[in-house]
């Protein structure tokens, strides 16, 4: 007998649901719901069949991820990127800010496509995984009917709202899937973005278990665009400089040469323009680059935070604002401005006196 995707989340869900309402559940009851949710590796997954018809290639792949195929936690990962500071948790449908897609939980798009994207690092045979969110969403073991009357939904509230009306209404939205259910598919989401981690990398299990996690971070936030950073990647691949030699394996005894090339690789993300704009978010992924990171994260830190600076902006006001504009429409040079207060009383007309 098959057992399906589908039939196993039930199940799992179904525990959840048998244990005592939310007012009464225990920290440690709904602990145990979490890594019930987050144990569905390679053992499992390897029984996981439609009955109706296989699962898709990339389904398949995404399921034979093992906790042996990094050297970090995935748990830690998807904390990370559950955090508030990063993409946020909403249990419904909402747009995206730029482009106006529909995503829930921790930022999972829901209307993408399958797409092509071919290696093309000659040196790396590892391939990419571009599955449509369809393909996600089965892979998280959700039914697929769920995720169209979801996309429905959406498209109703954005016909009448507007995308800045909806966006108000986000906090007010009744949640469409359940705390675990999101928990489900960040998984996945996370299990892509290693999986296209090593497409981007060469040397990726030479990398610390930090820098594994960092570079997993990168592809999360970035996809597909992460392509556009060639210098930082050229770094990465090509540590001795050779376009024909992987990276090399990587070193913690804190030898100088190492030091400086990992510096450079930071450098290379901190003059990006997405380091700039998400400086909190840059600066607690690129300093996880950092070979010592894992024996000392705080000096990591504090040593990326002295190369990642705010941008300060210069303001200039009250009577050098006054003196910089009237330069600007006088177009007259510093010692032929008129100042003073003496000078600008001449400018004016006097008044009769009245006897």
């Amino acid at each position: 007998m098959r057992i399906t995707i589908q039939h196993v989340s039930v199940a799992i869900l179904a525990c959840a649901m048998a244990l005592p309402a939310a007012g009464q559940t225990s920290p440690a009851a709904t602990s145990s719901v979490q890594d019930q949710l987050l144990t569905l590796t390679a053992p499992l997954a390897a029984q996981l069949e439609s009955s109706a018809a296989p699962a898709p290639q990339a389904v398949e792949q995404l399921l034979a991820f093992t906790d042996s195929d990094v050297k970090f936690n995935l748990r830690d990962l998807m904390e990370i990127l559950r955090d508030r500071r990063h993409e946020g948790w909403v249990l419904a449908a909402y747009p995206d800010p730029k482009t106006g897609h529909p995503l829930i939980g921790a930022g999972f798009s829901l209307d993408l496509p399958a797409r092509e994207h071919p290696q093309s690092d000659q040196f790396n045979s590892h391939p990419f995984l571009e599955p449509s969110s369809a393909e996600l969403w089965q892979a998280a073991g959700l039914d697929s009917q769920r995720l169209r009357t979801i996309l429905g939904q959406f498209d109703d509230r954005l016909a009448a709202w507007s995308r800045k009306g909806f966006r108000k209404k986000i906090q007010t939205l009744t949640p469409q899937i359940t705390d675990d259910e999101a928990t489900l598919l960040l998984r996945v989401s996370a299990i892509q973005a290693i999986y296209n981690a090593k497409g981007y990398c060469r040397g990726f299990d030479q990398l610390t278990a930090s820098q594994q996690m960092a570079m997993s971070q990168l592809v999360y936030q970035m996809g597909v665009n992460l392509q556009e950073f060639s210098q930082f990647l050229d770094l990465i691949n090509n540590r001795t400089g050779g376009s024909d030699m992987a990276a090399a394996p990587l070193s913690r005894d804190g030898n100088e040469s190492d030091a400086a090339y990992w510096k450079t690789v930071q450098q290379s993300l901190v003059q990006s323009q997405w380091a700039r704009l998400y400086r909190v978010r840059a600066a607690s992924v690129i300093a996880m680059l950092d070979p010592q990171y894992d024996d000392e994260p705080g000096i990591a830190e504090r040593r990326l935070g002295a190369m990642l600076r705010p941008v300060v902006a210069h303001r200039r006001t009250g009577r050098s604002a006054a003196s910089l504009q009237l330069a600007s429409d006088t177009g007259r040079s510093r010692k032929g401005r008129m100042g003073s207060t003496a000078r600008r009383a001449k400018l004016r007309p006097r008044k009769k006196r009245k006897i």
